[in-house]
This record gives structure tokens, sequence and C-alpha cells, in this order.
């Protein structure tokens, strides 16, 4: 049973939040946004519903906020990309996910299925998809297909850490270059005449 705090153990009201805002992203993760009571939410903070509602007014609010609380630790793991998705990309990603697990699924899992909150999520992928078409035309001579290998990369990349995720997160020296050769993968496919792409820097095998 989760211990509720007594109401004089008080934090300062930004610490509050960052407690009621960390343990919603992970209710959120868990049962996604309709699953997921305020009650659940008050029970997993260790606080009681009235301490919640001095934060959010509602559960809608609270998840967008848990959502914009995760983004802003995607933009500190991972700056805008320059000429394409590049290896800093993919390691910013893992760390991102490594840091926030739970806000990495919410984000990309749970959010990407909730109507009222998709766009959130696929901003960020359309961003690094545009980057990636820069990147892959250079490489990819049929604009058709460099076009299909510039929705898949991010597709392989998000999809690759979640299961990163999912198996316990095993190697995480290793997770970057694995997802890196996946991409390559992705972008030889779409030029029958490119063996080894250029277009991530060279993979380093450990």
């Amino acid at each position: 049973m989760t211990r509720i705090e007594p109401e004089r153990s008080r934090l300062p009201r930004a610490a509050r939040r960052e407690q009621i805002l960390e343990a919603a992203t992970t209710a959120f993760a868990r049962t996604g946004f309709a699953g997921t009571g305020l009650d659940d939410i008050a029970s997993e903070a260790g606080v009681t519903r009235v301490i919640l509602y001095r934060h959010f007014d509602s559960k809608t609010e609270l998840y967008r906020a848990s959502l914009d609380r995760f983004c802003a630790v995607l933009r500190a793991h991972v700056s805008k990309p320059v000429g394409g998705f590049t290896d800093a990309t993919i390691d910013g990603l893992v760390r991102a996910a490594a840091t926030e697990p739970d806000g990495f699924r919410l984000l990309f899992v749970h959010a990407a299925r909730e109507p009222e909150f998709a766009a959130i999520a696929e901003r960020f992928r359309s961003s690094i998809t545009r980057t990636a078409r820069i990147q892959i035309a250079g490489v990819v001579a049929d604009r058709a297909w460099a076009d299909w290998a510039a929705e898949l990369a991010p597709t392989v990349a998000i999809e690759s850490i979640v299961a990163w995720l999912d198996a316990g997160q095993p190697d995480p020296d290793l997770t970057a270059n694995r997802i890196r050769h996946l991409i390559a993968e992705v972008i030889a496919a779409a030029g029958s005449t490119v063996e080894h792409p250029d277009s991530l820097p060279p993979t380093r095998t450990p």
C-alpha cells in the first residue's frame, strides 16, 4: 500500500509539482491516459488528491504537463540536428530514454495513440524526418525511395529504443551503435547502388 504523506510534510511548491509530474509520468506510461485516474497518480506520488488539485486542475492538464516535462528532457539531450540525422541524434535519443524511460514511452508510445496529444509526438518525429530527408537525399538518387527511408529511419530509431527499454536496457554503451547499424541498412535498402551509405557517419563495430 502506498504511504500518503501527512499534509504537514511540506515541500516547496516547485518540488511538489515535480514530484507529482514524475509520478504522473510513471502512472500514465503504465496504463495510458484513459486507464489512469487522478487517484492513481495521487497514490503514486504519495500525496492526497487535495494536494494534487492544488497544482493541476484536471487529468488533461497533468498529462500535457507530463509530456512538456519530458520534451524538455528530450531537448536537453537532442539538439536541433544540423544537416541530417546524425550520430549525435541517436546518442541523444538513447540518453533521453535512459534518463526518463517512462517519459520516452509516454511521448512515443502512449501520446502517439491519443488523438488529443498525438500532435506533440508527431512534431518531434516530423522534425527528425525533415532533417533525415536532407541527408538521405544526398545519398539515394531516387526521390521516392529517399522519402521512404527518411520516413522509416526515425521510426526504426524510436521503436528500437522502446524495445531496448522493454528488454531492460542491455549493454547501454553499445545501444546507439546498434541502432545506427539498423538505420544504415534502411538507407542501403533505399538505394540499390548504395552499398555502405555515408549518410550516417561510419558505424563503429565494437
